[in-house]
């Protein structure tokens, strides 16, 4: 009885501070989502070059994520944590130095380690915990995508107080604290690592399953679409609705923030009700909302009996916020689900899946950006943005009807998770 009251403590202290360093790194990493705008500014960047900016730290926190889940399978979370974190500290330093845009882009590639923090806090907090509390335990760990919310709050506030450069500055001086922190109260136990006869290759040969491509294609969007719409909001706010950067950053949070710390409650519904009900209708929410955000600002005339009149179609700043409010609710319910799917299927190989998952989402969050950017300096269009995020949503829900929803009761007795 000592014994599992021991362990069930240290459980709680691993996901706790687990998903405190996970804040942080995620705050890092979302960080010129804020800094990049006084920053395109200086550089006079268009909107492409502006996305690219911000998705390079995306690049290099995606591609590291699967051989972090590997490492953490075999090594165990908490070095490989520790390791991670103390990496970042010198380039999220240098950042506040750099003057030209190569600068910030090769600089940018190291502080983007943070974001393959994921993968290693997901195998790690969800190993200490029983199956059937594993979504939960892996919702609360990505409720530190609010890190995105919180660096919207943080950031404005010593941009305009200090300037620019004095975040980097700050941001490193937390994560240091973070680290040590970390390091602290987390724990380790040798029964969660791989055994050292395991090879690389064999934890590998589970990517071949066409259903984590599947799974991947579905994280791309709750989490890569997260981590794009997170990184593009201020600037569409200050240029959509010509608002000051504190308040675009603000009502910015109104989608990164429950975006991020509703994942733990994704988590719940997941274990309680089973992945693909809550993702199915996850995807409808997501269709509905990029949908209704996909419309531009438009001035309709009509020829009428009395001559042509006009009419003004587009949303305001408040329906806006809205629909992205409840947009984030739908990602971060989405971001839990689809690790529940991973947890259910390769419970024994949950590192190296939740990598390989990690980097799509990842890369989604990286690629979508750019296009972003892109497409408005071919279209002229801000909402073009949300435009592509419908078609991408379009893709997965015919996928998942395909190849689930045609031989599964959603609703009922019989859905999956309805006798849990």
């Amino acid at each position: 009885m000592a014994s599992e009251l021991s362990k069930s403590k240290k459980a709680w202290s691993v996901l706790i501070v687990s998903t405190l360093a996970f804040t942080v790194c995620f705050m890092v990493w979302m960080m010129f989502g804020v800094i990049g705008i006084p920053i395109k500014k200086m550089l006079n960047l268009n909107a492409t070059e502006f996305g690219l900016l911000a998705a390079t730290p995306v690049l290099t926190g995606s591609l590291i994520r699967v051989p972090l889940g590997i490492w953490t399978d075999r090594y165990g979370g908490r070095i490989v944590m520790a390791i991670l974190m103390a990496a970042t500290v010198p380039a999220i330093w240098l950042m506040s130095y750099a003057t030209a845009y190569w600068h910030f882009l090769v600089i940018g590639l190291f502080v983007g380690l943070a974001g393959g923090s994921f993968s290693v806090g997901t195998p790690y907090v969800a190993r200490w915990f029983p199956k059937n509390r594993q979504g939960m335990a892996m919702g609360v760990y990505g409720a530190g995508n609010s890190g995105a919310a919180v660096n919207k709050f943080v950031a404005p506030v010593l941009l305009v107080a200090f300037g620019w450069a004095m975040v980097p500055q700050v941001y490193a001086v937390i994560m240091l604290g973070a680290l040590v922190l970390f390091w602290l109260f987390s724990h380790s136990d040798p029964s969660h690592r791989v055994p050292s006869h395991v090879k690389f290759s064999d934890q590998l040969k589970s990517l071949k399953d066409p259903k984590v491509l599947k799974y991947c294609q579905y994280y791309s969007i709750v989490f890569g679409g997260y981590v794009a719409l997170s990184l593009w909001m201020v600037q569409y706010y200050v240029g959509e609705f010509g608002l000051d950067i504190r308040l675009a950053a603000l009502l910015a949070a109104c989608f990164s923030l429950p975006g991020g710390v509703l994942r733990a409650v994704g988590g719940v519904l997941s274990d309680k009700y089973g992945a693909h009900s809550v993702t199915w209708w996850v995807m409808w929410v997501s269709w509905v909302c990029l949908f209704l955000l996909s419309y531009p600002q438009t001035d309709l005339t009509v020829m009428t009996v009395n001559g042509p009149s006009t009419f003004h179609i587009g949303l305001n700043v408040y329906a806006f916020t809205a629909l992205m409010a409840i947009l984030g609710v739908a990602f971060a319910f989405g971001k839990a689900s689809v690790f529940k799917y991973i947890s259910d299927d390769y419970g024994a190989n949950i590192g190296a899946i939740s990598g390989i998952v990690g980097l799509a989402g990842g890369l989604g969050g990286f690629v979508l950006p750019i296009i972003f950017g892109a497409l408005m300096d071919l279209t002229g269009i801000r909402s073009s943005a949300f435009m592509l995020m419908y078609g991408v949503v379009w893709v997965s829900l015919i996928w998942m009807y395909w190849t689930e929803v045609r031989r599964t009761e959603v609703m009922g007795r019989n859905a999956v998770g309805a006798q849990a």
